[in-house]
């Protein structure tokens, strides 16, 4: 037993990250869904509304700021990296009802790029479009400003990769996870909350964890 217990301990990290390579790959090709069942990355499962998704290296990937601001900004991702990084650990608690508890978040606080942009005074909202082609979400700016908003570049201290939404994603601490968008590719200021790709399907648009949605969770925050 005690040797079992050795080579679990030596091997189950391995074996964890080999199904997770291999269950990121599936999904992205998976045109039945299936797949998205499967707990995967420590609790978390993939998931796409689209039926394929591009990938964007680092050297390819932009992030787009536009809208009612000032100054319309394009973002590589290392001008994304060489900004002050803010790092969050929070649960993630999904609408659906699975929770990964006291997952590291880092990235760029969204604050700090509305205040480089330059929101302009008729600004109320901000809209994320996403570079899979189909999936939106927005918040109220007051939302946005918050501190526990960021656009993470990084999830359980690596590099954001693709199937969790790399290079770089939205991340919502506070709120449920389907407003997190993966794959951000636009940034853009509004005068009114626009409803998401969920939000057009049922879901409430101010998604608080346990206090929206008709679900009573325990708040991530």
């Amino acid at each position: 037993m005690l040797g079992l217990g050795v080579a679990g301990v030596t091997f189950a990290p391995p074996l964890q990250r080999g199904l997770e390579s291999f269950l990121g790959a599936a999904s992205d090709k998976d045109p039945t869904g299936l797949t998205d069942l499967l707990p995967n990355g420590g609790g978390f499962r993939y998931y796409s509304v689209a039926a394929s998704v591009p990938h964007r290296s680092a050297s390819t990937y932009r992030l787009k700021i536009d809208g009612l601001v000032d100054r319309p900004t394009t973002y590589s991702l290392p001008r994304l990296r060489a900004l002050p990084q803010t790092r969050l650990v929070r649960d993630v608690q999904c609408v659906t009802g699975w929770r990964v508890p006291s997952t590291p978040f880092e990235g760029v606080r969204l604050s700090a790029l509305l205040d480089a942009a330059g929101v302009r005074p008729a600004a109320r909202a901000v809209r994320f479009t996403c570079f899979d082609g189909t999936y939106s979400e927005s918040l109220t700016l007051k939302q946005a400003r918050r501190a526990d908003v960021l656009v993470a570049l990084r999830m359980q201290d690596k590099d954001l990769g693709h199937t969790h939404g790399g290079p770089a994603r939205l991340y919502v601490a506070p709120m449920y996870f389907y407003k997190s968008a993966k794959w951000l590719s636009g940034i853009t200021l509004t005068d009114e909350v626009e409803p998401g790709y969920w939000e057009k399907r049922g879901y409430d648009v101010d998604a608080w964890v346990g206090d929206s949605n008709g679900r009573d969770d325990e708040p991530t925050t």
